[in-house]
């Protein structure tokens, strides 16, 4: 990133944040004072948990200067899930603007000073790093969104980060882009490679207001918020997951009017209803459908208005090799991790199994149908098993058996069979409220429904093992599980 800035646009900011905007040249300085700073900590494997701004910028910077491993922590993580990204991935330094966060984890950090280009807190611990080897060339750590409590760590490579923003900067060239609205938390590998990075190798501002995005990463964004940051940056350009989507139309279709200037707004990390696609252009929002994966360095395939067609995500960007095998799944290779934390490496040019079905039309366009396994996406674009929910509610004394669900929703909900009959309905509230202290916010059981009958294999909704039929019990209960989207509070039946 430092030769695209070198070559930046006279006269335009690179970051434009809370304080004000920044020229390339003094981001570029102040990165390479960071950078002088950081070696002298002797630190090689750094995370990074801040928000949005240009001290989150600077420092991904001045660790990408060195081929330093930069470790992005989501603002969303538990506990759990902070201490298993350090520790997996051997974190020797924290660069934080919470210090409390991480040293309430008992992981053996304290405080090593402040920077003084970013402000930043500096935390260190001891570490053998023998003990946690990582892939040859890896320089950026981005753990997966919290699918299950121990998140997977992605080990990605300067190149392969470079091959994608280099295909959504062309992109975004051809629209002549010149402001970027980053509002998703930049530890998101989607808006830190196809939002800032791109955005700075088209030569475009990047807004990094800390209010919306910090509001998501902690589950208080409001519709208020979010529209008066896009109405305050006017942005060319957006990366959007449904749920964001989701709040613009329902603004635009109650008198807010978008961006004038709007020119390519992309939507993806989940699967994106037609029905919301179609109203998004009717209220002059200019959305496209996109899809990736953090496997393969975010980005993969784009719909453009060059190339588009709905349903689809669009045709294969320059750096991608999208094909389908034989039972549907799709496979994702041109640019591949080096592997993830803790496994072994992946071979010189791996394809990557995505683990979701779909086709290619004779066009090119890729369709994906949905998910091989049962890890479900929610409205916010994290991946969330819902196993690992059910166990939580499932360690409840009042609770017998459970299903979540949330494809593509803002919320989980979840269908809930006692433990026996003196467990009623404050019981199984009360057990719900306690298993969802044990999830961070965006794993919560929102909204629940108490059945009578519990989950046999007599009346086909358990397998032989007493394991729940997920997908029969998806079937016959979608009309009460649709009920439970809606604004209502938990359910008897």
């Amino acid at each position: 990133m430092t030769a695209a800035l070198a070559r930046f646009p006279p006269g335009v900011p690179a970051i434009a944040d809370d304080i004000g905007t920044l020229s390339a040249a003094a981001l570029l300085a102040a990165a390479a004072a960071e950078a002088r700073w950081l070696a002298t900590t002797g630190a090689t494997r750094v995370a990074l948990l801040a928000a949005n701004g240009r001290a989150w910028a600077i420092s991904d910077l001045a660790l990408g200067r060195d081929g330093l491993v930069c470790v992005p922590l989501p603002h969303h993580f538990g506990p759990a899930q902070l201490a298993h990204a350090l520790d997996s991935a051997g974190v020797q330094a924290v660069l934080t603007d919470d210090p409390s966060r991480i040293l309430e984890l008992d992981l053996g950090f304290a405080p090593a000073g402040a920077s003084t280009h970013t402000g930043l807190a500096l935390l260190a611990r001891r570490i053998d790093l023998d003990e946690h080897p990582l892939p040859t060339g890896t320089v950026k750590i981005t753990y997966t969104s919290g699918s299950t409590a121990d998140p997977k760590g992605v080990c990605l490579t300067a190149r392969t980060l470079e091959a994608v923003a280099d295909s959504v900067a062309g992109v975004a060239t051809g629209f002549r882009i010149g402001r970027h609205l980053a509002l998703l938390p930049l530890a998101t590998l989607l808006e830190n490679v196809a939002g800032l990075y791109a955005a700075w190798l088209a030569g475009a501002t990047c807004a990094l207001p800390s209010a919306a995005a910090g509001a998501m990463a902690g589950g208080t964004l409001t519709p208020a918020l979010l529209l008066d940051e896009v109405s305050r940056h006017a942005p060319h350009s957006l990366i959007l997951v449904p749920e964001l989507l989701r709040i613009l139309v329902g603004g635009a279709e109650r008198g807010w009017r978008p961006p004038a200037d709007g020119r390519f707004f992309a939507v993806g990390g989940a699967r994106v209803s037609p029905d919301l696609l179609e109203r998004a252009t009717r209220s002059g929002l200019p959305v496209f459908e996109g899809y990736g994966l953090s496997e393969c360095g975010s980005v993969a395939c784009l719909n453009t208005p060059q190339a588009t067609r709905r349903g689809s995500v669009g045709r294969s960007l320059a750096h991608a090799r999208v094909t389908v095998d034989g039972r549907g799944e799709i496979h994702v290779g041109g640019t591949a991790m080096a592997g993830y934390v803790g496994a072994p490496p992946l071979a010189a040019g791996a394809t990557i199994a995505t683990g979701d079905l779909g086709e290619i039309d004779t066009d090119g366009f890729v369709h994906v149908r949905g998910r091989l396994k049962n890890l479900f996406i929610n409205s916010f674009g994290r991946n969330l098993s819902p196993e690992w929910i059910e166990s939580e509610l499932g360690q409840e004394p009042a609770i017998g058996q459970v299903v979540a669900f949330g494809e593509a929703r803002a919320n989980v909900v979840a269908l809930i069979t006692p433990a026996g009959p003196g467990c009623g309905p404050p019981e199984i509230v009360a057990a719900v409220a306690r298993a969802n202290e044990r999830l961070p916010p965006y794993a919560r059981v929102v909204r629940h429904l108490l059945l009578g009958e519990r989950f046999t294999v007599a009346n086909g909704l358990a397998t032989g093992n007493g394991r729940p039929r997920r997908e029969e019990v998806l079937r016959r209960f979608a009309d009460r599980i649709e009920y439970l989207y809606q604004e209502h509070d938990h359910v008897i039946c």
